[in-house]
């Protein structure tokens, strides 16, 4: 079985009916924020990602943090805990998926310009505060980042997620069958 098959099984009831998903996974590494981790799992289900890795000290929907703002997401959505994000990117890499860091770096692509040959993609997130670490960018295959034009240039991880997911998935969807 592969990695991604391997998530866990969905609960919710609607779930057990064929509800396509879109070649996407998020790669969800040491956020601290329960409520940051409930609504991750709240927008990978409403953009209908195929699942959510959270690796490190992240959070599990078990704690009540995270089923307060995921609000039953958390059974609709597979998903796993890894404690080594290089291992599930190994795994997901495995299983054909190319892997992508959601940052600000130079050279970073929107997520319009993921060219069609990176999906299947694992989408990694960072940290609040310090962002994906600097072993995991060197690791991933390319870096998408979102254009900021304020003076924070900074947006709350579950934000920048719920940005970028949307825009990967119009990225694919647009790619045709």
């Amino acid at each position: 079985m592969g990695y991604v098959e391997g998530l866990s099984k969905c609960r919710h009831p609607l779930a057990s009916s064929h509800v396509p998903t879109h070649p996407i996974v998020v790669v969800v590494h040491d956020l601290r924020s329960a409520h940051n981790v409930g609504s991750v799992f709240r927008t990978a289900d409403s953009a209908g990602l195929a699942g959510v890795v959270l690796t490190g000290f992240t959070p599990t929907p078990e704690h009540r943090g995270v089923l307060k703002t995921a609000l039953g997401a958390q059974d609709a959505v597979p998903w796993r805990h890894a404690e080594d994000v290089h291992h599930a990117l190994a795994s997901l890499r495995a299983d054909g998926y190319s892997v992508a860091a959601l940052e600000r770096t130079p050279g970073a692509v929107t997520p319009g310009e993921v060219p069609a040959a990176a999906f299947p993609l694992a989408l990694v997130l960072g940290n609040e505060v310090q962002g994906v670490p600097s072993d995991v960018l060197d690791a991933a295959d390319r870096v998408v980042g979102l254009p900021q034009y304020g003076v924070k240039a900074s947006l709350n991880v579950s934000v920048a997620f719920g940005v970028a997911a949307y825009g990967l998935v119009e990225r694919f969807r647009s790619l045709g069958p």
